[in-house]
């Protein structure tokens, strides 16, 4: 008899998802999904994965620019020490 009480529920669960299929809620969450989907495509959006690797990119980037302006900085000091050696 114990197993009575969870059928009866596993019954009464599947009838309502079955009637939740078929109602018209169903085909308003198929249409907004439909749409949302349309209009994010039309967004150009990037997905998590791509974003971040372009975040990635841009932080080696920035490390590699950090790097070459102290490297022009010291270039630029010798240059102006054996200009003024020059004189």
């Amino acid at each position: 008899m114990t197993n009575q009480p969870k059928a009866w529920f596993e019954e009464f669960q599947k009838n309502v998802s079955e009637l939740i299929a078929r109602s018209p809620a169903a085909d308003i969450e198929r249409n907004v999904k439909g749409f949302m989907g349309q209009a994010f495509n039309r967004m150009d959006l990037v997905t998590r994965e791509e974003f971040d690797i372009q975040v990635d990119l841009l932080s080696r980037a920035l490390a590699r620019i950090d790097v070459l302006e102290k490297q022009t900085h010291l270039l630029e000091q010798r240059l102006s020490a054996l200009e003024s050696d020059d004189k």
